[in-house]
């Protein structure tokens, strides 16, 4: 067996370098991650003309590749423009004849990363949103004006599902293709994917940079809290971003079907707090889920038990109040601020009003727990009914796509909704709210649904587990 010692011709100061490096590569192994080394910014030029220095090139035909470690993903029907002059804002990339979003990837550790992306053309007018990942509104709908353009930096999470050699979470069919033992989402590869969209989106220019010191804001919940695989769903939790400004970096960790129990026994709980840090925040939205108490998580095969839904239910004023209480204290215990956020309101579909028996106790059991827990609690169901009666019968359900899921619309509505819950309750954190969010009030909506103008993605298929039919149309 190979010893690990160092040189005798190393110097004493350079021996404690040694022994500190080697202790943390050790570590890091241990705990199924590579050593953090400093990592160069990656930084790519858009377009056709002159290359700037110390960018890589991308062209319209730059497809990602393993070995390239970055390009565009498949599908992307792009046109490049030379206007000359400036060697990074001469030339850009926009869509191609239809005008479909395209993305763009880059391979990196799971980590956070500053991403600086620079927009416009030269010659013509630009209308661009950016969003990352699994669908994670960054920026909405820049605009710059014939021979302008604009700068703009947000943070990005990435992540994937390793916890330790051996180990992982237990990933549903969404997530996961298990016969091909791969990913079937941005969110647990190991790649940073953008997504550019609207009108005239015009990228010159994209650089990524890893940040050690962000304040992280993990989210933890279910299918009205994750990141959306698919049009029309789209959540609270998905449009947060666009509200935050660095150092801030949503990390949404929720999944369609969890309750507090499946959460943690999937190791999506030991996921979070393996990565939270000192000084972050955890925001949990439960209940959806752990009401049901006979049938069968549709996310998980029939013959997997444990998506029984017996086996995850948790009674309000009993398992649920304690373990979302339970939850907080260990939040706290790690350095973090743990958040309750009580679950947004459901609606009948078929009349347009509030159906609020559809939650029973548990919107008042999450308030009870904040209290036990002396945790902020951000009181979402309230403010979502709020929206849902100022709406009215015929509006609230465009902001819908059945009685529970929000769309992209009502997403973005909820998400405003949480940013109010922040400025009332963690005045640490409203500091760095993006200074274009404004003040938003649920007695007065805004946008209405025929103001709502951020342009729909590509619907895609979803995967379904096996004897589980496809969830019908709205």
């Amino acid at each position: 067996m190979t010893k690990h010692t160092p040189s005798a011709e190393i110097r004493p100061r350079e021996k404690v370098t040694y022994w500190v490096t080697l202790f943390l590569s050790v570590a890091a192994a241990l705990h199924g991650r590579p050593p953090e080394q400093p990592q160069p910014p990656l930084r790519f030029d858009f377009g056709a003309g002159a290359v700037a220095p110390g960018f890589a090139p991308v062209r319209a035909d730059t497809f990602y590749s393993a070995a390239r470690g970055y390009g565009f993903e498949p599908g992307a029907v792009l046109r490049e423009v030379d206007r000359g002059g400036d060697e990074l804002r001469g030339d850009f990339v926009t869509a191609g004849d239809g005008g479909a979003p395209f993305k763009f990837s880059v391979a990196v550790p799971e980590g956070n990363y500053r991403v600086t992306v620079t927009l416009g053309d030269a010659a013509g007018e630009s209308l661009t949103t950016v969003k990352a990942e699994t669908g994670r509104l960054m920026l909405e709908r820049v605009a710059t004006a014939s021979g302008r353009f604009e700068t703009r930096a947000f943070l990005v999470n990435t992540r994937n599902a390793r916890l330790s050699p051996g180990n992982q979470l237990k990933l549903d069919v969404r997530e996961w293709d298990a016969a091909k033992n791969q990913t079937v989402t941005a969110t647990w590869d190991d790649k940073l994917t953008l997504q550019f969209s609207d009108a005239r989106p015009c990228v010159c220019a994209v650089e990524i940079e890893p940040v050690a010191d962000a304040v992280t804001v993990f989210l933890i919940g279910d299918s009205t809290v994750t990141d959306q695989g698919s049009e029309p769903f789209g959540t609270w939790g998905q449009q947060l971003p666009r509200w935050f400004a660095p150092p801030v970096v949503i990390a949404n960790h929720a999944e369609s079907g969890q309750t507090l129990k499946a959460f943690r026994f999937q190791r999506r709980w030991d996921k979070v707090m393996s990565l939270m840090r000192p000084g972050d925040y955890v925001f949990m939205q439960f209940g959806h889920n752990d009401l049901n108490q006979r049938g069968h998580d549709a996310m998980w095969p029939v013959e997997d038990k444990a998506g029984d839904w017996v086996n995850t239910h948790a009674d309000a004023y009993t398992d649920y109040k304690w373990l979302l209480a339970a939850y907080a204290a260990e939040v706290r215990r790690r350095g973090g601020t743990p958040v309750i956020v009580s679950p947004m309101t459901k609606i009948d579909r078929r009349n347009g009003f509030l159906n609020t028996p559809g939650l029973g106790n548990y919107p008042a059991a999450a308030r009870e727990a904040a209290r036990l827990a002396d945790a902020a609690f951000i009181d979402l169901n309230a403010m979502s009914a709020e929206i849902v009666r100022t709406l009215g019968e015929k509006a609230a359900p465009l902001a819908y796509v059945d009685g529970l899921h929000t769309n992209t619309y009502g997403g973005y509505l909820f998400s405003r909704c949480i940013v109010e819950g922040v400025r009332r309750a963690l005045p640490e954190l409203a500091r760095h709210i993006a200074a274009d969010a404004g003040a938003f009030d649920p007695a007065h909506p805004s946008p209405l649904p025929d103001g709502f103008k951020i342009p729909p993605d590509p619907r895609v298929e979803l995967p379904r587990p096996p004897g589980f039919p496809p969830r019908p149309a709205s």
